[in-house]
């Protein structure tokens, strides 16, 4: 903002209650702190553009913020700015204020008014496009499948416009019992983005809306622009209801677009996206219970031809040979165990024969067959030695017969006798 040369002081001293200002001196006052402010260039959309005199009078809105401002255009400075300015053009102005001493108002004198350059907007959209791709908002693996069949259907548009005739008809021509939820918001103008925004996040909470549809009937390029919106663009991306934009505008496609989970390239397209065609489902249905049926019907006839050519076989026409040949077999495993079983028993016997011989050749009864005699003495042990037996002592004598009672008598008498 430059600024113009300061004004001067004023005498008048500041006021009391004893000594207030006349208001033409608290006029002039404002006036001059006001015209201290000099020239400014500012942006903004036009609001309001009424002519009167040959003078233009309006109201310049900014672009974001809600915040109005009033503006004139004398005659002297309307012959030098475009022609074709009106009411919701996007321009940069050249303005003033002033204030008017005699009626008390503010306004903004205009010296030059401009229609912001296209290039201007597609560089702030390309950058802000940049700037949300980077952010991975458009990224491909962020977008979500549409429903089949959803339960209910959010439609954000214009109200009575040609967009939700569109949708409404060509969603009931294809599925007649299809559920919507509508809510009407501007499509153009300073109120677009507000009410979108407010609109995407109703239908967002609404648990029984199950796909979001955003239409409007295509436009200028600069009607479009509500839709670049950063604040509404990071709205739709922040929903976790898929969102279809069906903005109709093939050339300089907004960012709703971009940030959608599904563009349509026309609300009817939208339509046809979303719901799904009865009669093209119905189509379907039979033809796939048609595959389904023949290739049932293929697979059982495969397998009686497979069954067929098993029961042709050799070892399923006759079972008996199985038999027979098992019997054959079964009678040469008999034969054999016997004869093994017969051999272990001879080799055994004999075994047992000789064991029993050696048995008989080394006990104590052989050697009494033999004449031999066991003596033992009272207690039952073994007489080894005469003098483990001194005269008189009784003994048991026994011999392969039987065992006899015997009295022993001394190594001596027996000699001598």
């Amino acid at each position: 903002m430059t600024e113009t040369a300061s004004a001067p002081s004023m005498e008048v001293g500041p006021p009391t209650a004893d000594a207030p200002w006349p208001v033409a001196t608290l006029s002039s006052k404002i006036r001059g702190w006001i015209e201290r402010l000099g020239t400014a260039w500012v942006e903004g959309e036009i609001t309001q553009w009424g002519i009167s005199g040959g003078n233009v009078y309006g109201k310049l809105k900014d672009l974001n913020e809600d915040a109005t401002i009033s503006f004139t255009i004398w005659s002297s400075v309307r012959g030098r700015i475009p022609a074709d300015l009106k009411q919701g053009d996007r321009v940069i102005v050249l303005i003033k204020p002033n204030y008017w001493v005699k009626g008390g108002t503010l306004t903004m004198q205009v010296y030059d008014m401009r229609h912001v350059g296209l290039g201007d907007l597609l560089e702030r959209l390309e950058r802000l496009r940049q700037q949300l791709t980077a952010e991975g908002l458009f990224a491909p693996e962020r977008k979500r499948p549409l429903p089949f069949l959803p339960h209910r259907i959010g439609l954000i548009t214009g109200k009575d416009s040609d967009a939700e005739k569109d949708v409404l008809r060509n969603a009931q021509l294809r599925w007649p019992q299809v559920n919507f939820r509508t809510i009407h918001t501007a499509v153009q103008g300073d109120r677009t983005v507000a009410d979108v925004t407010a609109a995407i996040r109703t239908l967002d909470a609404d648990p029984e809306v199950e796909v979001i549809i955003i239409a409007r009937g295509g436009g200028d390029f600069q009607n479009l622009l509500g839709f670049s919106d950063e604040i509404l663009v990071r709205a739709a991306a922040a929903a976790t209801t898929p969102i279809v934009s069906a903005i109709g505008h093939e050339a300089d496609r907004p960012l709703l677009d971009e940030v959608a989970d599904l563009r349509a390239s026309t609300p009817t397209d939208a339509a046809k996206r979303v719901v799904p065609d009865v009669a093209e489902e119905m189509v379907r249905v039979h033809q796939a219970r048609a595959r389904i049926g023949m290739r049932l019907t293929h697979l059982i006839s495969a397998e009686i031809d497979r069954i067929g050519h098993l029961r042709s076989r050799p070892s399923l026409a006759s079972s008996s040979w199985i038999v027979d040949t098992r019997a054959e077999e079964l009678t040469r495993f008999v034969s054999r165990g016997a004869e093994l079983v017969e051999r272990a028993i001879d080799r055994e016997a004999n075994r047992t024969a000789e064991l029993r011989g050696q048995l008989r050749a080394l006990s104590p009864q052989g050697t009494l067959d033999r004449g031999y005699a066991i003596v033992q003495l009272p207690g039952g042990a073994v007489l080894r030695s005469p003098d483990e037996a001194p005269h008189g002592t009784r003994l048991t004598v026994t011999v392969a017969g039987g065992a006899l009672g015997a009295v022993s008598d001394s190594a001596a008498d027996q000699i001598d006798k």
